[in-house]
């Protein structure tokens, strides 16, 4: 109980001090990277990029990136999000218009943050550069979504560790994938052995 209400604290005070403390050129500029992020726009540009000028390795980051997108939006706005429904932070901590252009939807995970750090993670052991290229707009995004006052700074670091859990499981899926082919193998093959000998017998 007291470690969430230290979180609560951190919170606002992390929110209110975002909100009013970061000049107003540097907001319309992350305002801007957040725009582009916003419905995955930016990290479907980055993919349709790579695959036209990277070759092969392109190909594989992006088509990596884009699939830990879709896992992490699933995974954020399909499954947290309802369950969690979070009150975005009042109205009164923001002081500028950009709050009234936040969403309606659940505050917690932050769904813009879990695409863009899945993106920048998935793509990076295909393409190590384009990775770390990728984490500076993700870092931005993160940082937009607090001091718009669309999200606290707990919603954005949920949002990260799901597109980090994102990126592995799309890492991981074709590995896990043949595993479970190789368990039915031995399964199916007992399955006849059993109906054979029971037939017999």
């Amino acid at each position: 109980m007291r470690l969430l209400e230290t979180v609560c604290d951190v919170d606002r005070k992390l929110t209110r001090q975002a909100a009013s403390r970061v000049p107003r050129p540097l907001a319309q500029v992350l305002s801007v990277v957040e725009e582009a992020a916003q419905g995955t726009k930016l990290w479907c540009g980055v993919a349709a990029a790579l695959a036209w000028l990277g070759g092969r390795r392109g190909c594989r980051a992006g088509a990596a990136g884009l699939a830990a997108v879709g896992v992490a939006q699933l995974g954020s706005n399909g499954v947290c999000k309802p369950l969690a429904d979070r009150p975005r932070p009042p109205k009164g901590w923001i002081p500028h218009e950009e709050v009234d252009n936040r969403p309606d939807s659940s505050s917690f995970p932050s769904g813009h943050t879990a695409a863009a750090v899945a993106f920048a993670a998935a793509a990076a052991p295909a393409w190590p550069l384009v990775g770390a290229l990728c984490a500076v707009p993700a870092a931005v995004v993160a940082v937009e979504r607090v001091q718009s006052g669309a999200h606290y700074p707990s919603d954005v670091a949920a949002g990260a560790v799901i597109g980090l859990g994102a990126a592995w499981f799309t890492r991981r899926s074709p590995r896990l994938l043949r595993r479970c082919r190789s368990w039915s193998i031995p399964a199916r093959s007992y399955g006849w052995a059993h109906h054979a000998l029971t037939k017999s017998g």
